[in-house]
């Protein structure tokens, strides 16, 4: 916390003249003073200036069971007193072992092939997650016969967000961020996203009978012997809109992935750690992935940690004889830090210890029928929910399903209207996104729920 002698005014400055912030426009910032968050508690932010807002967005989808859990800060601080961080290079840690074997635990399982998860590569955000899942899984197809070294291409989906690393950049579909990059990623293959409402093919669900998964295919079947992976956000593709997949379609990715011998990525960074109503997405359809990228709820919303789940056949490949040279060459730092282990091993015991799944399913409910309404509002183009994350797109023509200019950035202006009124957004251009820690209780649901319509109302007037 900043130096209480000092004025608000003068910290507010300080973060405009020293802090580059992310995915913001610095010229806009510099002209308002900023909001300075110094506390948390529950799911209550507090501000420089002792105002309290409700975190409607889980502080960037990371916070599970609200700010300060007591198991939570007693489980880092008696990891304190032992040690902070001691390196995975060389050296082995307890938290890392304990955390490793609780995530395998609980990952996805299916009663038909492919086999289970079996391995845990720790990294420390998402963005590293998914790029060790994309060095995994081509060095995997290196380390086989001479025709499969062909495999050295990824599927990925159009409007996909899989982080900011180059390697996660290349296998993201969303121009906004990526395409003044474009001349440092390398080539991938991009098929259309099961978007329904904006379909990219021109059909109507359900009567399309997911005629998408047709282009996927084909896809698949024309590339299978160049194609290393298929990366995909199950369920929901959030940075882009929290655009929903309909169900059955992960399902039927799984099994194409497996017809054509192409490893499958999940992608559950944003997904993960109940924000769907199950631990992971996966489960909902009973898909085992080959590889799983795991970061933001792990550990809480306490400390940056990230892993990377694979099967011993993947893994297996890596081993040989130290003058092979098949070491997986990648590695961080602070991988597998034991503080961030910690928090990750108290936040799943606070999941099994206060039953968080089982009592999410009420909130879950409550919002979706809430909002359901809300769909026949002028400027209301279509609600989408995965479990807890929740969008309403809004739309300058309903009946034609045109988009407000973004210039006009009516989500910006929904989320300061929330503000406003104590609650914290951050839009996805026209999406308006509510994503609240797991633990929230239900009478700040219904305030979030309440302060959302009534911002939506009164801008789009």
């Amino acid at each position: 916390m900043p130096d209480k002698l000092e004025e608000p005014l003068n910290i507010k400055k300080k973060d405009q003249h020293f802090i580059w912030h992310p995915f913001t426009q610095m010229k806009e910032w510099e002209q308002e003073p900023p909001t300075i968050i110094v506390k948390g508690d529950g799911v209550t932010l507090t501000d420089i200036e002792g105002k309290h807002y409700l975190d409607g967005t889980s502080s960037l989808w990371v916070n599970i069971h609200g700010h300060r859990h007591p198991h939570i800060d007693q489980a880092l601080l008696a990891q304190i007193n032992q040690i902070s961080h001691s390196t995975l290079l060389g050296l082995a840690n307890l938290p890392s072992i304990t955390l490793a074997e609780k995530l395998l635990q609980i990952a996805p399982t299916s009663e038909s092939p492919p086999e289970k998860l079996a391995k845990v590569f720790y990294s420390d955000n998402g963005s590293t997650a998914v790029e060790v899942a994309l060095k995994i899984a081509f060095g995997f197809w290196q380390y086989q016969g001479k025709n499969e070294r062909r495999k050295k291409l990824f599927i990925s989906f159009e409007n996909a967000y899989h982080g900011d690393t180059i390697g996660s950049v290349s296998l993201g579909g969303i121009d906004l961020f990526h395409q003044t990059y474009g001349p440092l990623l390398f080539e991938t293959i991009k098929v259309p996203a099961p978007t329904c409402y904006r379909c990219p093919i021109g059909l109507q669900y359900p009567s399309c009978n997911m005629a998408c998964i047709d282009e996927v295919e084909k896809t698949m079947q024309a590339h299978q012997h160049q194609c290393a992976g298929l990366i995909i956000e199950p369920l929901i593709q959030a940075a882009a809109g929290m655009l929903t997949a309909p169900p059955g379609y992960l399902k039927k990715i799984r099994a194409l992935c497996t017809r054509y011998n192409i490893l499958m990525i999940a992608d559950e960074v944003a997904t993960g750690f109940g924000r769907t109503g199950k631990m992971f997405a996966c489960e909902h359809e009973g898909v085992v992935p080959d590889l799983m990228a795991l970061s933001k709820g792990i550990t809480g919303g306490y400390l940056p940690l990230a892993a990377t789940l694979t099967t011993q056949r993947i893994y297996d490949a890596y081993l040989g004889e130290y003058a092979e040279f098949k070491t997986f060459f990648h590695g961080h730092s602070y991988t597998g830090n034991p503080l961030g282990c910690a928090a990750a091993i108290a936040n799943l015991e606070v999941f099994e210890k206060e039953e968080t799944l089982k009592n999410l399913q009420a909130k879950i409910q409550f919002v979706k029928e809430t909002i359901d309404p809300w769909k026949h509002w002028t400027h209301v183009g279509e609600i989408r929910q995965a479990g807890f994350m929740i969008a309403i797109e809004l739309v300058s023509d309903k009946r034609t399903k045109q988009p407000y200019a973004l210039e006009k950035r009516m989500g910006g202006l929904v989320c300061q209207e929330a503000k406003e009124r104590g609650l914290i957004l951050r839009p996805l251009g026209n999406v308006v996104v509510l994503m609240p820690p797991l633990s929230i209780e239900m009478a700040d649901l219904e305030t979030m729920v309440s302060i959302v319509g009534d911002a939506i109302k009164k801008v789009t007037a």
